[in-house]
Formats: C-alpha cells, sequence, structure tokens
C-alpha cells in the first residue's frame, strides 16, 4: 500500500521542541513535493514547512518561521520537521502532504498528529 505514516506529536510546555516525522512506503519521496501543513479548530489550514526533493538533493525550502526547520533522509524515505521555541497558538493538528512533480500527478496525505503546546 502506498501511503505517508507520521509519527511524533504530543504535548509539550511552551517553549518546548517537538520534533514530527513522515516517511513513505510502498512509493520513494524522489520528485516529489513535501509539506506541511497545520489546522487549529476553527481556523483555515495553513502551511508550515515545504521543500522539493529532485536527484537525492532539497530545492525549494520554506518555513513559516526559522523555529521550523524541515529535513530529509532518502535513504529512509522519510521527512521530518523540527519545530522549537514552541507557543500555545502552534497547537493543530498537523498533516504531511507529498506531491509528485514529474510524470504522473499524485497526491498522497499523512494521517494527521495532534500537536499541543501548553501556557
Amino acid at each position: 500500500e502506498e501511503q505517508l505514516a507520521q509519527s511524533g506529536g504530543g504535548l509539550v510546555q511552551t517553549g518546548g521542541s517537538l520534533r514530527l516525522s513522515c516517511a513513505a512506503s510502498g512509493f520513494t519521496l524522489g520528485d516529489y513535493a513535501i509539506g506541511w501543513f497545520r489546522q487549529a479548530p476553527g481556523k483555515e489550514r495553513e502551511g508550515v514547512s515545504c521543500l522539493s526533493i529532485k536527484d537525492g538533493s532539497t530545492f525549494n525550502q520554506y518555513a513559516l518561521a526559522d523555529r521550523f526547520t524541515m529535513s530529509s533522509d532518502n535513504a529512509k524515505d522519510t521527512v521530518t520537521l523540527q519545530m522549537r521555541s514552541l507557543k500555545p497558538e502552534d497547537t493543530a493538528v498537523y498533516y504531511c502532504k507529498a506531491d509528485k512533480t514529474f510524470g504522473l500527478r499524485r497526491t498522497y496525505w499523512g494521517q494527521g498528529t495532534q500537536v499541543t503546546v501548553s501556557s
């Protein structure tokens, strides 16, 4: 089965750190654009960070803030989102998304994971 499996998330205190992971199974993340999105109750979904993978390298990195950092592990077909200096307003469900950038168009979504930052 081709899918994205998320791990990480949980409850942290203000100022803490958390790492989210998104692993591809049944396919490879080569030639994909991968992004992290979040949605809080009553709010619209917003982009947090994204990057593209091509020929084993990452390109076009974006982050909503410097305290969010994405990285990729090509050997494990996994991308991670390192979050630092977390704030209560970061509380949301976080989703991983992968979009194929070459050939047949295809999109995968992770199952989502809850991140809660206590004040």
